[in-house]
């Protein structure tokens, strides 16, 4: 029993070792690879760029379509949370409440899917990258790492592959069709969506004026 109490003990500072190494050397170092872009068995094409060098409307759209409280949160947005809960009771549709700091906890050193093993390890990560990075560097990794479309990671090949044009140049719209397809890569359409995707589209690129006057990005650009 003390053998299994020692080596259950082992494990878990070695884990907790290389989860801090990981989290360091990526405070850095850009991410090479991720499992999703591994498992996904569609291809890689990506291309890593500074944040400097991606619009900030793409950054703007991004917090106005999936996390408003980005530069207030600890990692976590416990009433969004609370709400998906609430809403999940009820049946119907499964909504999440993570917030952009728990996607790039997951698309970086874990896998796509649920279970609360899972869940568990992303709050692990997105505690430490809260505490040892910026938000400014969450957000360069969530835009460098986040699959944009099949087999197409990342803001510079997602605006690529759809505009043919640099991510450092995106207009509002371009950027908010992104932001849009960003939950749904492989089935959202960024260049010709139809119905409530337009119309969703069109709702973030209006919302980008409002993050930009309320300073909702104030933790990016400072």
């Amino acid at each position: 029993m003390r053998f299994l109490v020692r080596f259950l003990f082992k494990l878990l500072l070695g884990f907790v070792a290389l989860s801090l190494l990981l989290v360091l050397t990526f405070k850095f170092v850009p991410v090479p690879v991720t499992a999703t872009m591994v498992m996904n068995g569609d291809g890689i094409t990506k291309d890593w760029e500074p944040l400097s060098n991606i619009d900030r409307n793409l950054v703007r759209a991004v917090i106005a379509a999936e996390d408003g409280k980005f530069c207030t949160h600890d990692g976590f947005d416990r009433e969004a949370i609370e709400n998906a809960i609430e809403q999940n009771a009820k049946g119907g549709r499964i909504r999440g409440g993570s917030t952009i700091s728990q996607q790039t906890a997951k698309n970086v050193f874990l896998w796509q899917g649920g279970g609360y093993f899972r869940k568990g390890l992303e709050a692990w990560f997105t505690v430490l990258i809260e505490n040892i990075w910026d938000k400014r560097r969450i957000m360069e990794v969530y835009l460098n790492v986040a699959e944009t479309g099949i087999g197409t990671y990342g803001a510079e090949a997602g605006a690529q592959r759809y505009f043919r044009k640099s991510a450092a140049s995106l207009t509002p719209l371009e950027a908010a069709r992104m932001a849009a397809a960003l939950p749904l890569p492989q089935e959202r359409s960024v260049t010709n969506p139809g119905g409530w995707l337009r119309r969703h589209g069109n709702t973030i690129s209006a919302r980008i004026g409002v993050v930009a006057r309320d300073g909702l990005d104030s933790c990016i650009y400072e």
